[in-house]
């Protein structure tokens, strides 16, 4: 079955559960859907922020106005190309092409986080005006769990993230869509579906689906658990159960993630370099205690062995670019840690 949405839209394709692109991993080829988590109806959260907030969550994603995929099937975004483009390797901050103003803990062992994440669109890099090829260039903000050596929290061996991307080498456009992300110890990562890893359940949520056409300046929640019967890594967009990264895929993440990461991250080849990439991070804009008008995310917070989600010991704030993009943590005095971020990039900013 095919969904053919608007005429400068995606193509959706209602796929058999059982033939998704997941079983084609050699580590899954015998894989046993598991078709709800076992837990996360006992650990049913309801933010203080959001009870306390003027801004509800967003509505459903905008393909559905247009037709729904069957029951024993998920959607899947058609690709406009055949090959892998959305498959970029990364570490943490320090890292070369990537810039990243986050909010982490670190030290314990992790079993699941979430943050409602507020939508915006921000300006990336697009056409190169000489060879009319996508730019690389994407902003993103996430909420991240991730496998370090102990002490080295720079090399990042493992990790599953969500969030919502802007990028025109990906998508082939410059909406705000949903995506996953997963990096295993052997190298491999990938986003979405477009290679094997990921594991679908619901008929509901397109992954790499636009999220941003009705929902600028909502906030949508996101949280990552793991199972603690079968150790795999179940992802919620706004409370719904859209699958899971199976633990088989993973050796350090099998069982427990070593710290958690919340932000907003910019790739580009001009990032740490003169002159710098005009790409955004959150709205474009620095962090704004007052208003709160940049890049926003609420209620950060973690699990630990499987248990309701809490506020970790300990948050801490980083920026490798503070003159391009910066960060700012409320922690005091406020329902649930609020994390502000972003920046323009160099985009009318002379000291980026």
């Amino acid at each position: 079955m095919v969904l053919t949405l608007v005429k400068d839209g995606d193509i959706v394709d209602c796929v058999d559960i059982y033939k998704q692109p997941a079983f084609d991993h050699p580590l899954l080829v015998n894989h046993i859907v598991q078709m709800k988590s076992s837990h996360l109806d006992q650990m049913k959260y309801t933010s203080k922020t959001l009870q306390n907030s003027s801004s509800s969550k967003a509505p459903s994603q905008p393909w559905l106005q247009y037709g729904r995929c069957p029951n024993g099937t998920i959607p899947i975004r058609r690709s406009s190309n055949n090959h892998q483009t959305n498959s970029y390797p990364r570490k943490f901050v320090h890292t070369k092409f990537h810039s990243f103003a986050v909010a982490l803990t670190a030290g314990y062992n992790y079993s699941g986080a979430r943050a409602n994440i507020k939508v915006w669109n921000p300006y990336v890099d697009g056409l190169n005006d000489t060879e009319m090829r996508f730019h690389p260039d994407y902003s993103s903000s996430q909420v991240m769990l991730r496998a370090c050596p102990v002490e080295h929290y720079d090399i990042v061996t493992e990790t599953v993230e969500a969030g919502w991307m802007v990028s025109p080498l990906v998508y082939k456009d410059f909406k705000t869509r949903l995506f996953v992300y997963w990096k295993a110890d052997n190298g491999s990562s990938c986003f979405d579906l477009i290679c094997p890893g990921f594991v679908q359940t619901s008929s509901e949520v397109l992954l790499g689906g636009d999220i941003g056409t009705y929902n600028y300046g909502s906030e949508i929640e996101f949280q990552i658990s793991k199972d603690p019967d079968t150790n795999n890594w179940w992802f919620l967009y706004n409370s719904e159960e859209v699958g899971y990264w199976p633990s088989d895929i993973f050796q350090s993440m099998k069982y427990e993630a070593n710290m958690v990461q919340w932000g907003g991250e910019v790739f580009s080849p001009y990032v740490g370099t003169h002159p710098h990439t005009d790409t955004a991070m959150g709205n474009g804009k620095f962090a704004d205690r007052l208003y709160r008008q940049s890049g926003t995310m609420t209620g950060l917070l973690i699990e630990e062995n499987s248990s309701p989600l809490k506020r970790p010991e300990s948050y801490t704030i980083s920026s490798n670019e503070w003159n391009c993009y910066d960060a700012d943590l409320l922690d005091e005095k406020v329902p649930e840690p609020v994390f502000l971020y972003g920046g323009p990039g160099s985009h009318f900013n002379p000291n980026c």
